[in-house]
């Protein structure tokens, strides 16, 4: 069915006036939330983990009606939640075409809009907004002035067309009141100048803003939401109290519970379709990497008030692939598997995600890299060989056994020095991999197995990726001598 394109059309379409000049953005967004939640499902595409905690919360700030607010640490997906508010909005809403503030064709509150609809009656020509076009999104920083966001007059328009300055033709209309009958999001609200926050103040309370001191007032219709870091409170600004005090509700956000949730969201953000080859990332590489991020969320060397972004394990396995990819492309082999070696390649997509405390400053990024994907390789082992006896395999070093597992090294290069080890590739069967699979499968799982061993100092391993035996503790640790100091005792004085 053809759109109405005149409002004489559109008067006699569903597009009733009725619901077209009572219905507003939040009734609007209430309505269609309601029809979701009778059909069930899912209410947010691509939202892994909120299920439970983060939507039901703002399921109920859309019922009420409420403007809302973010709270979280980076990598939360606050501004994908805030974009997907758009599945909540109809397919397609009539305008006054040619409106900068999209006007209602039935209620223009704009000068023009009235002027037009006068002097044209039923044949105003109409146009339609997509849900896209309804969600306008500012990034707040220090240097947003009232202009952008509400409006100023222009002198141009004023001269060009013949007008006083007071005049509300000569409004050159800021981002607010172009997202007009849609949603408008501020992002990093703190970083906004407070006396720029007080420009909000009518449109959330009011519904209505003042352009340049002139009587200009605009009854908008907007939904506001917002999006902030809880630490820029106090390092770089803060979200003053009367504005706080209008948000409707004030949503927390979070990272992934469980590792599964990571996992998740990893596979559906990194770039793994790659041209060419066919990529085999084993369970075990997805843990480790997701384990990355769990790990250092926990450490006491890293700024938990920074937090530690989803977007460390996306990058991560992004770089894991590619490193797989450049051994595959070198040694002409056709299946791109991932080995626990490509995490530590994949070094600078973890060391740029880390805002280190002093302590992880005195190590430096890259040694305190290693140690979380050394502890990543830990847990996840545990996960398969807990219980496993690897006395054999561990024997073989200490016999004197070595093997070297560069990560630019071809499978079939390895694979024959790998059967060498006494007990190992009878193992691989707990992370799936028989004699039978791939050998780049197998190069793989061997090598998880012996970063494993190496993670719980069972074998040793250097920077060359050559494992070998590891130190054994002695019976008595012997200490340096250290000279033993006197008790203190205060100088005495002589005068």
């Amino acid at each position: 069915m053809s759109l109405p394109r005149t409002l004489g059309e559109l008067r006699h379409s569903p597009f009733s006036e009725e619901r077209l000049r009572i219905r507003q953005v939040k009734d609007e967004l209430r309505d269609n939330l309601m029809a979701k939640l009778r059909a069930g499902g899912s209410i947010f595409a691509g939202i892994v983990g909120y299920d439970d905690t983060v939507v039901p919360q703002i399921v109920n700030a859309i019922l009420s009606r409420h403007n809302f607010i973010l709270l979280g640490l980076r990598g939360q997906a606050k501004s994908r939640i805030l974009r997907a508010l758009t599945t909540l909005l109809d397919p397609q809403t009539p305008y006054i075409a040619g409106c900068e503030i999209h006007d209602s064709p039935y209620s223009p509150i704009c000068l023009r809009c009235r002027e037009q609809i006068a002097k044209q009656g039923d044949d105003t020509a109409i146009a339609y907004l997509t849900p896209d076009h309804r969600y306008v999104e500012k990034l707040a920083t220090p240097d947003v002035t009232i202009a952008d966001l509400i409006g100023d007059i222009d002198p141009i328009k004023a001269a060009r067309g013949g007008h006083e300055l007071s005049s509300e033709l000569t409004v050159h209309y800021g981002l607010l009141p172009r997202a007009n009958r849609g949603i408008f999001a501020i992002n990093e609200l703190p970083d906004l100048a407070g006396k720029i926050q007080v420009g909000l103040f009518n449109i959330m309370q009011e519904g209505d803003v003042q352009i340049k001191g002139y009587p200009v007032r605009l009854p908008l219709d907007v939904a506001l939401v917002f999006s902030a870091n809880p630490e820029d409170y106090t390092a770089r600004g803060k979200i003053i109290t009367p504005l706080k005090d209008r948000i409707g509700s004030e949503i927390r956000t979070h990272y992934p519970a469980t590792v599964e949730e990571g996992l998740a969201i990893t596979a559906q953000e990194a770039w793994t379709q790659r041209d060419r080859y066919k990529l085999n990332v084993p369970k075990y590489v997805r843990e480790v990497i997701e384990r990355i991020a769990f790990a250092a969320r926990e450490d006491k060397k890293i700024d938990k008030r920074s937090g530690v972004s989803q977007r460390l394990p996306i990058s991560c396995m992004e770089n894991v692939i590619s490193n797989a990819e450049r051994r595959a492309i070198r040694s002409n082999e056709k299946v791109v598997v991932p080995r626990i070696g490509d995490v530590y390649a994949a070094m600078p997509a973890i060391t740029g995600k880390l805002e280190l405390e002093y302590e992880g400053e005195m190590k430096g990024a890259d040694h305190v890299g290693r140690e979380l994907i050394r502890t990543a390789v830990a847990k996840t082992y545990d996960d398969y060989f807990n219980g496993v006896n690897m006395q054999q395999i561990v024997q073989w070093f200490d016999l004197g056994g070595e093997v070297q597992l560069a990560d630019a090294a071809g499978a079939a290069e390895v694979l024959q020095s790998l059967h060498h080890i006494q007990g190992l590739m009878e193992k691989l069967v707990k992370v799936g991999v028989g004699p039978k699979d791939s050998s780049e499968l197998q190069v793989s799982a061997a090598e998880f197995v012996l970063e494993g061993l190496h993670a719980h100092k069972r074998i040793g391993r250097n920077e060359e990726r050559v494992f070998s035996a590891g130190e054994k503790p002695t019976k008595h640790t012997e200490k340096p001598f250290e000279r033993e100091e006197p008790p203190y005792r205060p100088r005495r004085s002589f005068n």
